[in-house]
């Protein structure tokens, strides 16, 4: 491992002693992070609800996803949901709620609560298995999906965007510290980090 670390505002660096870099992060707060809940008598209102208010259909097994215009709907659980916006919508609550009464679910603002961490390059999958006990096979992980994980008590959500390319979704309270434990993995391959 090379002793070389590059560093600047929001951008660090740590190749291999034969200057590779093949594993890249990049931290970002998210605009708009939306959980939607029922329970199981309410899971037909709920989807009836949300393709009314979305235009577009739930996913209908935990760990599929669906783009619509709002953003990255997720079936993150088998009675919820999380919409992912790509852009702020500080309306986009009240919005659901008007579609979603109490009696048929609830609609929660987690923007504040969650962080988006990308992470890619050759070495991805390599650094990944060794925080996360996962199949990483295509054939049991492929790409679009995601699997809800964790290590050391720590939830994660990890969304496979390509063979070597995933989203992780952690809680804002612990970005820093999972950010740093990715870091520790992604070193013998040589690390870039972009964000926070």
């Amino acid at each position: 491992m090379s002793d070389t670390t590059m560093t600047r505002s929001g951008h660090t660096v740590h190749p291999t002693h034969n200057g590779l870099v093949q594993v890249h992060i990049t931290a970002q707060r998210l605009q708009s992070v939306t959980l939607l809940s029922t329970w199981a008598s309410g899971m037909e209102a709920l989807t009836q609800a949300m393709h009314r208010a979305l235009g577009c259909t739930a996913p209908a097994q935990t760990g599929q996803g669906t783009e619509c215009e709002a953003g990255l709907l997720l079936r993150s659980g088998p009675l919820e949901f999380l919409l992912i916006g790509a852009h702020a919508a500080p309306q986009r609550v009240e919005q659901l709620r008007a579609h979603v009464p109490t009696e048929v679910g609830s609609v929660l603002d987690l923007s504040h609560a969650r962080i988006r961490v990308q992470l890619h390059g050759a070495k991805a999958v390599d650094a990944l298995a060794k925080l996360y006990a996962l199949d990483f096979r295509p054939e049991a992980f492929p790409i679009g999906r995601f699997q809800l994980t964790g290590h050391h008590h720590i939830p994660c959500l990890l969304h496979r965007l390509d063979a070597q390319h995933f989203a992780l979704y952690f809680l804002s309270t612990y970005a820093h510290g999972q950010i740093d434990a990715l870091m520790d993995v992604a070193l013998e391959y040589g690390v870039e980090l972009n964000g926070i």
